[in-house]
């Protein structure tokens, strides 16, 4: 796990005229941020069946063949039921539009999409090729994650308020005084950035395997604090 501290853009106030709300009282105001880069070991991915019928009955049953199909070769490679979310299925009318004429309506399409998180990335690329089968040629959307998430999101909230402190004392100690207390402190939102992946055929997803290994993703906190100087 590497670490980054990013300065935000902070400001600096000895006057309480520079905010109609700031306290009466000499105070300095700093935001801090802190990142971990962390290297993700879990992933999440989805993939669309897509079937193609003259009724929206039998377009249905084929869609749900293939979607069963799928699930057994998941399960067979060792993912558990609860971590597949086979959605609901979508079924809309098929036209064609000829020239001068009425609309004919030609079949059904029944769409369902599947999400699969996947809890140990080095097996990602193994489901990737057991998705491939009848009514499944594309794979949307591959997203890499952590299973320490929150662990790391609180490293980077005590790396954000470490960076805080650290300006507000450089900052005190370069006008000639120095940092009595906190007054407020403003908790921004963490961001977790998940990495993702570009979708891709099946066909051309072993050779993708590679790029997962050497892959990081950024895990962020920041926190925004007024601190009292002393007089």
């Amino acid at each position: 796990m590497k670490k980054i501290i990013t300065a935000l853009c902070l400001s600096a106030s000895f006057s309480p005229a520079a905010f109609a709300s700031s306290p009466d009282f000499p105070h300095i105001e700093v935001s801090g941020k802190g990142e971990i880069l962390v290297v993700p070991d879990m992933a999440q991915f989805s993939v669309d069946v897509v079937e193609n019928k003259a009724t929206a009955a039998k377009a249905k049953q084929a869609a749900d063949k293939a979607v069963t199909g799928f699930l057994a070769r998941l399960e067979v490679q060792g993912v558990k039921r609860e971590n597949i979310n086979s959605g609901n299925i979508r079924l809309t009318p098929e036209y064609r539009y000829p020239k001068g004429k009425k609309p004919e309506l030609v079949g059904y399409k029944a769409i369902r999409n599947i999400t699969v998180t996947v809890m140990d990335l080095n097996k990602l690329n193994g489901y990737l090729d057991k998705a491939l089968g009848d009514g499944i040629n594309r794979i949307n959307q591959i997203e890499l994650k952590t299973s320490k998430e929150k662990e790391y999101i609180e490293a980077a909230r005590l790396e954000a308020i470490k960076d805080a402190n650290e300006k507000a004392n450089s900052l005190a100690k370069g006008f000639g005084t120095a940092v009595k207390g906190v007054w407020k402190v403003s908790y921004h939102n963490n961001y977790s950035q998940p990495v993702l992946m570009k979708s891709m055929r099946m066909d051309a997803a072993s050779g993708a395997s590679e790029s997962y290994q050497d892959t990081q993703m950024v895990i962020s906190d920041s926190v925004s604090v007024v601190y009292r100087l002393k007089n």
